[in-house]
């Protein structure tokens, strides 16, 4: 029986944001019980809110935007893997201890982040778990294309810049926000799509897994 889980956060206006990025506002602005012809609402965002990618762009100022990132890269097979609640951060030991498969090119990363979204948490936890730089460093060397994590950042509260630049130096996508907390570990078959905007450094994604 095949199985869908739906990995993305629902855009709402009490969804934690990163702190100093734009406030999220969803307003509609035409209504039809005041007359309108049909109602419209104004999305008003960073492009950095919910579940999200980073282009190159983000960190790299001659890297690539997100209109340019590979759909094959966001679209195959991807592994779970989840990390022990101990763990404040993670490191390449931590990596290796749990086994990344051999040839594992698409990598999502459950942690203890993903009961904040179970949970239904709304405040901004600045001590979410993330990837120290030597982790981030291994699995640019493993090969890993497509990095994920479930929170709002790849990278340590205020210390975002070196694990972001090892990462996407190497044109490795960055998913962050995804919600895992319902995802055992294993194989699955991913789909990442992205909005296609222009000349920008990230956009939100919707984001699934097939399982048979």
């Amino acid at each position: 029986m095949i199985k869908i889980y739906d990995i993305s956060l629902t855009i709402a206006p009490e969804m934690p944001t990163w702190p100093g990025d734009p406030k999220l506002v969803l307003e509609r602005v035409n209504k039809m019980e005041e007359g309108a012809n049909a109602n419209v609402t104004r999305l008003d965002m960073g492009v950095h809110t919910g579940t999200h990618i980073d282009a190159p762009y983000h960190f790299v100022m001659e890297g690539g935007t997100v209109e340019h990132v590979p759909l094959d890269v966001l679209i195959g097979p991807a592994q779970v893997i989840t990390m022990p609640d101990s763990l404040s951060t993670i490191h390449r030991k931590d990596l290796e201890q749990i086994g990344v498969p051999a040839g594992t090119t698409r990598l999502l990363i459950k942690t203890r982040n993903s009961r904040l979204w179970g949970e239904h948490v709304n405040e901004f936890d600045t001590s979410f778990v993330a990837l120290e730089p030597d982790a981030a460093q291994y699995l640019v060397d493993r090969g890993v294309k497509f990095v994920g994590i479930d929170y709002l950042s790849i990278a340590p509260f205020k210390r975002s810049k070196e694990t972001h630049q090892i990462l996407l130096r190497a044109n490795v996508v960055i998913l962050e926000g995804a919600n895992l907390w319902q995802v055992p570990s294993g194989e699955y078959q991913m789909y990442c799509l992205p909005l296609k905007l222009a000349k920008t450094d990230g956009a939100p994604a919707r984001v699934i897994l097939i399982t048979e």
